[in-house]
């Protein structure tokens, strides 16, 4: 009997037990971070360090499982997907990390008062990104509806979209109506860390839709 590669890939998934425990752990990790953000940026100033200090330790736990899943790649020749196609996953996922925890570090060191509408949109433009990230892995896990990855993928591609919408109007709100040049770089800097996180969610979603092409 002859075996197509989606048979293959669905009779190698359920086995795996190294992979996908490290995706579903980083995801949720990642959606932990996205909701401490949104709660960042909605709560009053004197509450904010104690969400400062989860996003920190989130982010490393995040790293601690980047290197994990680069270790079992090099011990496991068998592997649920192409070990390019997991290194990329688990790298583009580090990647929407690094830069929301970076907007977070960026509000912290500039002791950003003042939390704008944008800010605040853009924050939860990347909430809603990585909850579709996270149900895309739980699917992509089970193997059982890649037509869902594909439509969550769409979804996170029109968020990021979004997003570069509300940064580019908040940007040039920012320069027409704010006149004090340290508050102006301030935001930006913030804005800009929130739209690449975006942008890196993006990454996100191709890379799976890569996988769902070959192994569809």
């Amino acid at each position: 009997m002859a075996f197509s590669i989606n048979d293959i890939f669905q009779f190698l998934t359920p086995k795996d037990k190294k992979f996908f425990p490290l995706f579903e752990q980083a995801t949720s990790n990642l959606v932990e971070l996205a909701h401490a953000l949104n709660e960042v940026v909605n709560a009053p100033k004197e509450k904010r360090d104690e969400y400062f200090k989860k996003i920190d330790q989130l982010e490393v736990a995040i790293d601690e499982l980047v290197h994990k899943t680069n270790i079992e790649l090099s011990r496991n020749f068998l592997t649920p997907f192409d070990r390019e196609d997991i290194h990329s996953l688990i790298k583009s996922i580090d990647d929407v990390t690094d830069f929301l925890h970076g907007s977070a570090s960026r509000m912290k060191m500039y002791q950003v008062e003042k939390i704008t509408k944008s800010i605040r949109k853009l924050t939860e433009i990347n909430l809603e990104a990585c909850l579709l990230i996270q149900r895309a892995i739980t699917d992509l896990k089970e193997h059982n509806n890649l037509q869902r990855i594909t439509v969550s993928c769409k979804k996170i591609a029109k968020l990021e979209s979004k997003a570069d919408v509300v940064f580019d109007n908040a940007v040039m709100d920012i320069f027409e109506n704010e006149t004090d040049a340290i508050k102006i770089i301030k935001y930006k800097e913030v804005l800009t860390a929130l739209e690449d996180a975006s942008d890196k969610c993006k990454d996100v979603a191709n890379v799976l839709e890569t996988i769902v092409v070959k192994y569809s």
